[in-house]
């Protein structure tokens, strides 16, 4: 069934509710991402629920010299992929509906939390957000909402601010989705030419090239643990035909349990390597960092353990791209 096209808070509120509602918060410019968030959304709310996609592109996260004047707006495509993927309805209003005094005078801080990374790197793009995510909360009234891995930093943001504020709403996080190249999907991947996607693919290999570093220092680890001294591991090692292992036991026998450095160093060689290409990668940053707030991770004394995210972000071209991926340090393996 073809989603009803919404325009207004009030056609929304008329509908009649009779299980729980999920909503999915879109710029639109849909993929196969978002479909993915409404295909999820669907689940969670249920054969009785509803599903509600927003589409608004919010000025208000828009810097200076930002794209909000190119950036794609695909109505009637964005409704066929909601309709697919089992959406009931599409919220899609005009900007004095959302913002119907102009820019609010009133906003949502987001903290120091909104001045790292993409904070540091966009100032105020956070406290934008995080207005137009409290009013559509407000606006959609929903049991449930949907955000994606790939935003990571957002959707550590809008969980926090539901949570310091007593929204009182489930935020529900939905790992990233991958073309079969490994670039994360984004509508902003349409502005790459050829030669630059090729390039872009730098950032998905260089997370992929730290999370195998991270895997095989935990797993390195593991066995370790197995024997008491150094000498003892790497002959245990040895032993076992594992050479390569053994000639790094020692060092990793030494070096601090969480590992940062290693992790980002192998992410680092990759993005060295493609800002040498033709057209180059520029970086923006690469850090490591911890969920619950985004300060990042060094190799502490002590040892980092618990969830991480490794967080990239960079230009190819016009086209700024973030990516990352979640790990887990102190266990074997790394959270994929």
């Amino acid at each position: 069934m073809t989603p009803t096209l919404l325009r207004t808070a009030a056609e929304l509120h008329a509908r009649v509710r009779a299980g729980r509602r999920a909503v999915v918060m879109t710029m639109g410019a849909l993929h196969e991402g978002h479909a993915t968030l409404i295909r999820t959304a669907r689940r969670l709310a249920g054969p009785d629920g509803e599903v509600v996609v927003t589409v608004f592109v919010n000025p208000l996260q828009f810097g200076r010299g930002e794209d909000l004047d190119r950036y794609p707006r695909t109505l009637d495509a964005d409704l066929k992929i909601a309709e697919e993927a089992g959406a009931d309805a599409v919220f899609a209003p005009a900007v004095d509906e959302v913002y119907p005094g102009g820019e609010p005078q009133v906003r949502i801080s987001a903290g120091p939390m909104g001045e790292r990374l993409e904070g540091a790197s966009r100032p105020g793009h956070f406290d934008g957000v995080l207005t137009v995510v409290a009013k559509l909360l407000h606006l959609t009234r929903p049991d449930v909402a949907l955000y994606g891995q790939k935003d990571a930093q957002q959707l550590a943001l809008i969980r926090r601010m539901v949570r310091d504020l007593n929204f009182g709403i489930e935020i529900v996080g939905v790992p990233t989705v991958r073309e079969d190249d490994g670039l994360a999907l984004s509508s902003r991947n349409r502005y790459l030419s050829a030669p630059e996607r090729r390039t872009a693919l730098a950032l998905s290999a260089a997370l992929f090239a730290g999370r195998d570093r991270h895997a095989a220092q935990e797993a390195l680890r593991a066995r370790a643990r197995e024997v008491p001294a150094t000498h003892a591991r790497a002959e245990a090692l040895s032993a076992l035909g594992e050479s390569r292992a053994a000639a790094d036991a020692h060092a990793v026998a030494q070096a601090a349990p969480g590992g940062a450095g290693a992790v980002l160093a192998a992410a680092r060689l990759v993005l060295d390597e493609a800002a040498r290409l033709d057209p180059p990668l520029e970086l923006d940053y690469l850090a490591l960092v911890d969920p619950s707030d985004f300060t990042e991770i060094g190799d502490r004394e002590d040892g980092f353990t618990g969830e991480a995210v490794l967080a990239v972000a960079a230009r190819v071209g016009t086209t700024r791209l973030i990516d990352n991926l979640p790990l887990t340090f102190g266990t074997l393996g790394a959270a994929l």
